[in-house]
């Protein structure tokens, strides 16, 4: 059986994490994390272009990798859009093989990660207030660009893990 790619995405701090790994233990699978966090945590210095193209690199290798380990569905905590977005909005440019990786990489469905939770700065997120809801933006124009289905996930804690599955389920009844 072929797995199902879903990514969960959205604005800085909207719970993505949380919810990508709530939802692999809820579907019995595995989660590809998020790289992007731990490259830059761990850098020492300000990100540069080549740093971000590393960092999509790497995200898609390892997507590849977790995906052997996946049953039925494969959750992704971000996604190329996300870093395309980033690329515009940062160097207002992005590498040309990215348009491509964006529309090969397979995903079936995107969960958006609503801006209604709380912005808290943690030294690597850079992207409060304004921006967070113009990234939103950004970034649900780009998944409808690309023509991948994509629903906005709301709720706080609990009551966005409960929507995100609900929807989650359906996507898989009618994916059988």
């Amino acid at each position: 059986m072929d797995v199902l790619n879903i990514v969960v995405t959205g604005p800085e701090s909207t719970g993505k994490t949380v919810l990508a790994e709530r939802l692999a233990a809820l579907f019995r699978t595995v989660w590809v994390p998020e790289y992007a966090r731990e490259y830059v945590s761990g850098l020492g210095r300000q990100y540069r272009y080549e740093d971000v193209e590393h960092i999509a690199l790497e995200q898609v290798r390892r997507s590849q990798e977790y995906a052997a380990g996946a049953s039925r569905v494969l959750f992704l905590d971000t996604h190329l859009i996300v870093t395309k977005v980033w690329f515009r909005v940062v160097y207002g440019r992005y590498p040309e093989w990215l348009d491509r990786a964006i529309r090969d990489a397979g995903i079936e469905l995107f969960l958006v990660c609503n801006t209604d939770i709380p912005w808290v700065p943690d030294g690597v997120r850079e992207n409060g207030g304004e921006m967070r809801e113009r990234l939103l933006e950004m970034y649900i124009a780009e998944i409808e660009a690309a023509g991948v289905p994509w629903r906005l996930v709301s709720g706080k804690d609990s009551q966005r893990t409960a929507m995100a599955e609900k929807i989650v389920r359906s996507f898989l009844k009618l994916n059988k």
